[in-house]
């Protein structure tokens, strides 16, 4: 329970994610429960259009305020690839295959995107987006965080990816804490 005594639940399978955004909330004060609940998935090419469908079909059976984020790595020289489709590319081919795809890449600037949706029953569903930008590293760094994390090079960071930081020092730069830090001011200054 949060201490503005409601139950928060965060609709998702991925620990990993779960552990990044109840981490994130917390420094507001705002705890969330994760549920694994099957929610139905469209093919998108936008993240947004994809966390609303989500979060349209997760709250109509749920009672209670819910979340849930979708997110993708946007490449650029691969046109934005794999984008909302990250993590069936992770499940494929891995940060190896990317590597492999863009070994002969002249640019290696890319983006980490996402959306965080929420619904409170009886309202509309909002979305806040998070984005860092970086690029792609030429070999796997770090065996910290998951996901692509260890070929990403965030520009705000230190020449470091996501995998070699801790989920501290990843908090501050990511995406997903840009989306949930833009959420959890909304909630504190809405409920």
């Amino acid at each position: 329970m949060s201490q503005l005594d409601e139950q928060v639940i965060f609709a998702t399978g991925n620990v990993h994610k779960y552990r990044e955004v109840s981490g994130l909330l917390s420094e507001y004060n705002i705890t969330i429960e994760q549920e694994d609940i099957k929610r139905l998935e469209i093919q998108s090419d936008s993240l947004e259009e994809i966390a609303m469908a989500s979060i349209k079909n997760v709250g109509g059976h749920h009672g209670s305020p819910v979340l849930v984020e979708d997110s993708g790595l946007f490449i650029d020289s691969l046109g934005g690839f794999p984008g909302p489709y990250s993590s069936y590319v992770y499940r494929t081919i891995g940060s190896i295959g990317i590597l492999q795809v863009m070994k002969e890449a002249d640019s290696r600037d890319a983006s980490f995107k996402s959306v965080l949706a929420y619904l409170n029953p009886g309202n509309e569903p909002l979305l806040f987006p998070g984005v860092v930008s970086g690029r792609i590293s030429t070999s796997l760094s770090g065996s910290r965080g998951f996901g692509f994390d260890p070929i990403f090079v965030p520009n705000e960071g230190d020449g470091r990816t996501f995998g070699e930081m801790t989920m501290q020092e990843k908090n501050r730069l990511s995406h997903r804490s840009k989306a949930v830090r833009r959420f959890a001011l909304w909630y504190l200054s809405n409920r």
